[in-house]
């Protein structure tokens, strides 16, 4: 399309283009502001998924410090009311008490004022003692609303308190003067000590004014106080409300969250249970498959052992018949090759002996023909002369007969276990014991060797460990194999004497 373009506009003339002409229908046509892009609708999906997963997952960490951070708070400020509302107190407390100190004041002048009176009247020396006593009370009264005054800070207060000092000093002082300049005689004494001028009613005015303060002073703190405790009251039932509140929302995302987890447990251990009657299935079907395998194998060994007998064996026996009366003819007339012929009778009679050999191991005979007890006496005795041991029997004094698949599976066993014992045990005595009753038959061999190694029992590439388990576990029976004490290694086969078809698979111990 810009190709295009640009041919087109490549025939345009330039006087038509220029860049101070104004463009075309201009006026008309108003340039089209740019549309905005909208945010794509996915990327808007996908962050409110991701707060949404973020809000489940830590939604009980911000209500926790949400909770956190409201208590803190509120214990804060009940703390700073509590301060509040102790220093409210203590200023109701000390403004009651320059009220009543203020009341003393007003009652204790009164009293001055009062015995400045009836020394003029009588001249009682009772009246200079208790004016000074009343004295020494006014001037500490003085001095503790002095320091009342100045540690409030009240300017005001503290200038009506001055003048009402001032005044009472100068009541002091004046009776004092007149009680230290009394007359011997009582006619000057009448003349002179007239009663003084009475003061009473200003200082009077001066205090009330003063008590009044102080009682406004205390009720603005009494009053300041009970505000700050229903503040304190309010913040602590908003707190508790709140608390609750994060507190039901925590355990409600709690019993969801342990909902959730029940559930995929729940999912968990059902999936587990199929998964165990899937591999329990497989098993069945696999030691199934391994019974007939083994079937198959144990009847092509016998089809091949009987193909053996009659038909290498029938060959070998002609041929040794022939080659025996070739070489009586040639005995006498040609001894070189009688001696050659004799040699070819020896290497057919140990072709014979290697096919009976063979024979035996694929299908013995005797265990066909004599059963398992003569089969496993045997097969141990052969064992036993080709490698230097001893051997010790614990056999059925007669042979018992437990069908084919049994016999054949326990011969292998012990067939399988004394060729181990010879590769690797290093033993001297060999152990045969076969135990048959009702139910069961049980078969164990033990060597007196170098045992087998902890390591071994593990590993899966034990071909013939892992056949002998097959055998056993496919007939519904027990295969162990441990260290004897206090050295050698013992295997033990149990199984059932007839395996029904229902008969539930035992997995292999080791």
């Amino acid at each position: 399309m810009k190709r295009r373009t640009t041919d087109t506009m490549s025939h345009v003339p330039r006087a038509a283009i220029l860049p101070d002409d104004p463009p075309l229908f201009a006026a008309d046509e108003p340039a089209m502001p740019k549309a905005s892009t909208p945010p794509a609708p996915a990327g808007i999906a996908r962050r409110a998924a991701r707060l949404n997963d973020w809000m489940r997952r830590y939604s009980w960490a911000v209500a926790m410090t949400v909770a956190i951070v409201i208590t803190v708070g509120g214990l804060i400020i009940l703390e700073s009311g509590r301060m509040r509302i102790a220093s409210e107190y203590e200023t109701a407390l000390e403004a009651k008490g320059a009220t009543a100190q203020l009341s003393m004041l007003a009652a204790d002048i009164a009293t001055l004022t009062a015995d400045e009176r009836g020394f003029a009247l009588k001249a009682d020396d009772a009246f200079p003692a208790h004016f000074r006593e009343t004295a020494a009370r006014v001037r500490r009264t003085l001095a503790w609303l002095d320091a009342y005054y100045r540690r409030i800070g009240d300017d005001t207060a503290l200038a009506s308190f001055a003048q009402i000092r001032a005044a009472a000093d100068d009541e002091i002082a004046q009776g004092t003067v007149r009680f230290a300049d009394r007359p011997a005689d009582a006619a000057t004494r009448n003349r002179t000590l007239a009663p003084p001028p009475d003061t009473s009613a200003t200082l009077d005015a001066a205090l009330s004014l003063l008590r009044l303060n102080e009682e406004q002073r205390a009720q603005h703190a009494l009053d300041a106080s009970r505000a700050d405790q229903r503040i304190s009251t309010l913040c602590v039932g908003a707190l508790c409300a709140l608390n609750i509140v994060l507190f039901i929302l925590l355990f409600r995302n709690l019993g969801i969250q342990l909902d959730k987890q029940a559930r995929v447990q729940k999912a968990l251990i059902t999936q587990q249970e199929e998964l165990d009657q899937l591999v329990f299935a497989r098993t069945r079907q696999l030691e199934a498959l391994a019974w007939h395998l083994q079937s198959v194998s144990e009847n092509e060994k016998t089809e091949l052992a009987r193909e053996l007998h009659d038909e290498l064996g029938s060959i070998l026996t002609a041929s040794k018949m022939d080659v025996a009366w070739v070489r009586g003819k040639l005995k006498n007339t040609e001894p070189a090759m009688a001696e050659k012929l004799a040699r070819a009778l020896g290497n057919l009679d140990q072709g014979i002996a290697l096919k009976r050999r063979i024979i035996e191991d694929m299908r013995p005979t005797v265990l066909a023909s004599f059963g398992l007890v003569t089969a496993l006496r045997s097969l141990a005795d052969e064992a036993a002369q080709r490698n230097g041991w001893s051997v010790e029997f614990d056999l059925p004094g007669d042979d018992v007969k437990l069908g084919e698949a049994i016999e054949i599976a326990l011969f292998r066993v012990a067939q399988e276990t004394l060729t181990n014992a010879a590769k690797y045990a290093h033993a001297s005595r060999i152990r045969v014991t076969l135990d048959v009753d009702e139910e069961n038959v049980s078969l164990s061999i033990i060597d007196d060797g170098i045992g087998i190694r902890p390591q071994d029992l593990k590993r899966t590439q034990t071909h013939g460990l892992v056949g002998m388990r097959q055998r056993v576990s496919a007939r519904g029976g027990r295969f162990e194999i441990e260290r004897a004490s206090p050295h050698g290694t013992s295997i033990s086969v149990s199984m059932p004497r007839e395996r029904s078809v229902d008969a539930p698979i035992v997995a292999p111990s080791a």
